[in-house]
């Protein structure tokens, strides 16, 4: 077989585009293979003009480790239950009344999904069903390239440090998490984290979720976590998608941060999201 995937990189910083796949068909073996690999040289894939069902997103999810989450009784457009494992809506839709997603409206700051789990996300998908006139784009910073960026001096200084992640479903913006809710899911991972795959080093913390510095005085710790989100966060760094519907995307949460800008709350915004796990990893939230 013929391989007729197109590759365009989307930024010179991260991410590419793909056409060719239709991905509302299973691919064979060649083809996801060269998916994996594409994936891990530019980490953010996007897929154009996909039409697909939640099934579909849910087998192209499985090509990239474990398609997972729990039952969340997410439905789609219209009311009728998916009946999927992981299926969420990130939408401001309402139907009678009630939101049928999470995360409504306005900006979110950096984060990475799952870095709240002992055994974080390896990847997110996300499909765009209905997309605002203006805003509601999701901007990816490269931790591999931040990483790189440091002073050998700050490199040395964060090497073997750890951070506590702490994430509260609500929050949307770091200090509207309360650290004092024993309640919310919390989780210990270095600050410098190497790819498994790829072996290459990437900062691993982020704005919204990261708490403090393990074993680091409080100020101390809260100056240098505040210091290495604004070095993650200069724009050199980071690739602004702006959405069209039916973009399938897909990206590596091992090195890479996601935010939202803001959007009008008055314009409906609906993207159907399955999350990529460890084989292994266990089927909590």
């Amino acid at each position: 077989m013929t391989l007729t995937i197109d590759v365009e990189p989307l930024s010179e910083i991260v991410g590419a585009a793909v056409r060719g796949v239709d991905l509302s068909k299973p691919v064979d073996d060649r083809t996801a293979d060269s998916l994996r690999e594409i994936f891990l040289r530019y980490s953010i894939l996007c897929f154009p003009g996909q039409i697909i069902s939640a099934d579909d997103q849910l087998r192209f999810a499985n090509l990239f480790g474990k398609g997972d989450g729990a039952l969340r009784g997410a439905k789609e457009p219209g009311g009728k239950r998916t009946g999927n494992r992981g299926v969420m809506f990130v939408s401001n839709v309402k139907e009678n009344g009630k939101p049928i997603g999470v995360l409504a409206d306005g900006e979110m700051q950096f984060h990475s999904d799952g870095a709240h789990r002992d055994s974080p996300y390896r990847a997110t998908t996300l499909y765009a069903i209905k997309i605002p006139s203006r805003g509601g784009n999701t901007l990816f910073a490269n931790l591999y390239a931040a990483y790189d960026a440091l002073p050998q001096a700050t490199k040395d200084r964060i090497d073997g440090l750890k951070t506590q992640f702490v994430y509260d479903y609500d929050a949307q913006l770091r200090n509207f998490t309360d650290d004092e809710d024993t309640t919310l899911p919390r989780a210990v991972h270095d600050l410098v984290r190497t790819h498994p795959e790829t072996g290459r080093k990437s900062l691993y913390l982020s704005r919204l979720m990261c708490r403090r510095v393990v074993d680091m005085d409080p100020v101390e710790g809260e100056k240098l976590l505040l210091e290495l989100f604004d070095h993650a966060e200069k724009p050199e760094f980071v690739y602004a998608h702006k959405w069209a519907p039916d973009d399938l995307v897909i990206w590596d949460n091992r090195c890479l941060n996601h935010a939202r800008t803001d959007f009008p709350a008055e314009e409906p915004r609906m993207l159907r999201r399955f999350t990529v796990s460890e084989p292994d990893a266990p089927d909590d939230k």
